[in-house]
């Protein structure tokens, strides 16, 4: 059953809020500077780069015992996308005696604030990470404030305070929710298997059944997919553009898994970056290491692997890993599935193989090999939450000293990701010492097109394109020594 034209219902502080269809076409930002009077929450670059619009978004466990908080930014994540959750913003960690959360009172005392723009931000994403590590270290602490820019400052006052406040007690630190989780559990008992939220000439569908997802994907077959809102966010914000036909994957349970299959994971189209960095973190570290690179931790909180995949920039960042790793893909339209290689999945720049209706269930992520090894590096003018200038990843085995099996992939050289077959015939069967940077040169430009762009230009990304090669090459060596 399909509701139409219900209103958006979340909890916000211990009260459901109802957004009416006029308001539903909104980002949850301007919702609650515009609409709610939260003006805590600020706009800094509307593109989830600053983290001022920071927020914590709720959702009950499954035994409905708890409710577990993502940091998010608020000026990419649409309205709708909060029904059934819950919202903190810096407003609500006011203790009801007026008392201020340990994080707001340790940055007060820390002089981790200046201007005071940033700092909403700052003490919600400190608050959030919280919430899941109670005595952060600081490297965690570091990484957590990673989607945090402050212009006055300086972070060292910034990552004092939250050592500072880590050291309060835990119910000093917990967020004050019960009131929430009651509401929440409310919320799902009355939610439909489908929604349908209108506001002035747009259309949000949120299915909860893949069934459903299928049959209304079969039924409308130019509607957009929303996963993360990552993307899509930035076309609402910077293009003042709203997809007309949105349908929003969140709800669908399926999606929000991951299977262990014996030798790959199944990863539901619906599973998060930070999932799926905490899933390879030990088996596939490069890997971890690039998605970790990715973005902050609310752009991996709603981003996803499958709308990365989906997306399909030229300079997506997984896309190199999982080429080189064999990924596949489980498509499905209607009630017919189908698994497509992941080579085989682009057809051209923003181009692919999916049929009308057809969308991507999950991605098949093959396990470590006995004898295999893998390397991947991303280079990019700032270290952390920046765009490409290429990403290199690299599968292989070594056999009496010989590389075999190589898989070799980019972002950056085409119009998109792509493995490099010409370069891996250059390694296959050669020892290090036998790879020269002259050979592969060559087949540099054998197989890509000279282009040069906004990031890098050709001669520097060809240049990469090498000499990440040689590096792994040549590592290939030590780690064989250490043996």
């Amino acid at each position: 059953m399909t509701s139409n034209n219900q209103p958006v219902r979340f909890v916000l502080d211990g009260a459901i809020v109802e957004a009416s269809p006029a308001q539903q076409g909104s980002t949850v930002l301007d919702y609650l500077r515009e609409h709610l009077g939260r003006s805590g929450t600020k706009e800094g670059c509307a593109e989830g780069d600053c983290g001022a619009c920071v927020v914590l978004v709720g959702e009950l466990s499954g035994d409905g015992a708890s409710v577990n908080y993502l940091p998010v930014n608020s000026c990419l994540q649409l309205l709708p996308t909060l029904d059934g959750k819950s919202l903190k913003t810096v407003e609500s960690l006011q203790r009801a005696n007026g008392k201020l959360h340990p994080v707001q009172e340790a940055m007060a005392a820390s002089h981790g604030t200046q201007c005071g723009f940033c700092t909403p931000g700052i003490v919600m994403t400190l608050t959030g990470l919280m919430q899941t590590v109670s005595k952060p270290s600081r490297s965690e602490v570091i990484d957590a404030l990673s989607g945090n820019l402050c212009r006055c400052t300086g972070y060292k006052p910034i990552i004092d305070a939250a050592l500072q406040a880590s050291a309060a007690a835990p119910d000093q630190i917990k967020l004050d929710d019960e009131a929430d989780r009651a509401l929440l559990l409310q919320l799902r008992a009355s939610r439909e298997p489908a929604a349908l939220f209108t506001a002035p000439g747009q259309d949000f569908f949120a299915p909860t059944t893949l069934p459903a997802l299928a049959d209304y994907l079969l039924a409308h077959p130019q509607a957009t997919l929303l996963a993360g809102s990552t993307e899509i966010g930035l076309q609402v914000n910077k293009q003042f553009a709203w997809p007309q036909g949105l349908v929003y994957l969140g709800n669908v349970s399926e999606l929000r898994q991951v299977g262990d299959q014996g030798r790959f994971w199944r990863i539901g189209a619906q599973v998060s970056l930070n999932e799926v960095l905490t899933l390879v973190t030990e088996a596939y570290p490069d890997f971890a290491e690039v998605l970790r690179r990715f973005g902050s931790p609310p752009i991996r909180s709603t981003a996803t692997l499958a709308g990365n995949i989906a997306n399909g920039s030229p300079i997506g960042d997984s896309m190199p890993c999982l080429l080189a790793l064999g990924a596949t893909l489980e498509l499905r339209r209607g009630e017919v599935t189908r698994t497509l290689d992941l080579e085989h999945f682009y057809t051209g720049q923003k181009k692919n193989a999916l049929q009308g209706g057809e969308f991507i269930v999950a991605v098949n992520l093959p396990k470590p090999a006995a004898g295999e090894v893998f390397r991947g590096h991303k280079v990019s003018k700032r270290f952390d939450q920046d765009i490409s200038a290429t990403c290199c990843a690299m599968r292989y085995r070594l056999q009496d000293g010989r590389f075999t099996q190589v898989r070799l992939a980019y972002n950056g050289l085409a119009p998109s990701p792509c493995r490099a077959p010409k370069l891996e015939a250059v390694i296959n069967g050669r020892t290090a010492e036998e790879v020269s940077a002259a050979e592969l040169d060559q087949a540099v430009a054998q197989s890509f097109t000279a282009r040069d762009g906004l990031r890098a230009s050709w001669t520097y990304r060809a240049l990469l394109a090498r000499n990440l090669v040689l590096q792994f090459v040549e590592e290939a060596t030590s780690l064989e020594a250490v043996k």
